[in-house]
């Protein structure tokens, strides 16, 4: 399994990333552990925003690279709806993603 997800940082940003070990990428990110990310490192997470699973890597990298490619106002309307369809129909299948709820750090 894959994972595409969302953090939204102390300073209101949002980073996102994919990972395949969602609760060790978690655990990485909220107590700054030398593999998190740059960006983590020095915008400190405040909570998990939004994850989506697949099983194929490649849609969970191109979801992660839209995600990016969309406006702040965007993003925060995806949070809010967690429908994918709305802003990448067309660019991947959609239905191969599931949301996945309840995330525990």
């Amino acid at each position: 399994m894959y994972f595409t997800y969302m953090i939204r940082c102390e300073d209101n940003s949002i980073y996102t990333g994919y990972t395949n070990d969602l609760e060790k990428r978690m655990k990485a990110h909220f107590v700054k552990a030398k593999i998190a990310a740059k960006y983590t490192k020095s915008h400190k997470p405040k909570n998990v925003e939004a994850v989506w699973r697949t099983k194929e890597k490649v849609l969970a990298c191109k979801l992660e690279y839209q995600i990016k490619q969309l406006s702040k106002m965007e993003k925060e309307e995806l949070i809010k709806t967690k429908k994918l369809g709305k802003f990448f129909k067309g660019k991947f299948d959609c239905r191969k993603f599931s949301n996945v709820k309840n995330i525990m750090i």
